[in-house]
Order: C-alpha cells, then sequence, then structure tokens
C-alpha cells in the first residue's frame, strides 16, 4: 500500500518524485514488500522489491546529503555575509 500512495501521489502530482514522503514511502513499501518475498523464496520478486529498495534507499541518501550541504552552505554564507 505504501509504494501504491506514493505512485499515486505522484501520478496526481500531489507528491514530487524527489520528496522525501515519496522517497520514504517507496524505500519502507518496497522493503517490506522484498522481506516478504524474502521469507516465502520467490526470488523473482525478492530481485524486483529488493532492487526498488535499493534505488531509493540511494536517493534519498543523496537527497538528505544535498539537503545537508544546502543548510552547511547557508549558514556558511550567511557567517561570510555577517563579517564583510
Amino acid at each position: 500500500m505504501l509504494v501504491l500512495f506514493a505512485y499515486v501521489g505522484a501520478q496526481s502530482r500531489i507528491l514530487d518524485q524527489d520528496s522525501y514522503l515519496y522517497l520514504v514511502l517507496n524505500v519502507v513499501g518496497s522493503g517490506m514488500l522484498a522481506l516478504l518475498a524474502l521469507n516465502g523464496r520467490d526470488w523473482g520478486f525478492l530481485l524486483l522489491e529488493g532492487s526498488w529498495a535499493a534505488v531509493t534507499g540511494v536517493a534519498l541518501c543523496h537527497r538528505l546529503a544535498a539537503g545537508v550541504t544546502t543548510e552547511v552552505e547557508t549558514g556558511v554564507a550567511a557567517k561570510v555575509d555577517a563579517q564583510v
């Protein structure tokens, strides 16, 4: 259901595909499905959902790193402006 909510949100333009909510819904939903596939020894489905979770997890990490970088750069820029 989480992956479906993310998909419907993106298709209806309620969620941006780069938003934290979209990425978290996808990584949690696909991760849960991957665990279910592993438990059921459904190797094809595990490959699909495991790949989906991994790709979304990497995108989420990049998004988090970009947010931290932006905040750090903003803080540095504010200090430089204050000194000038």
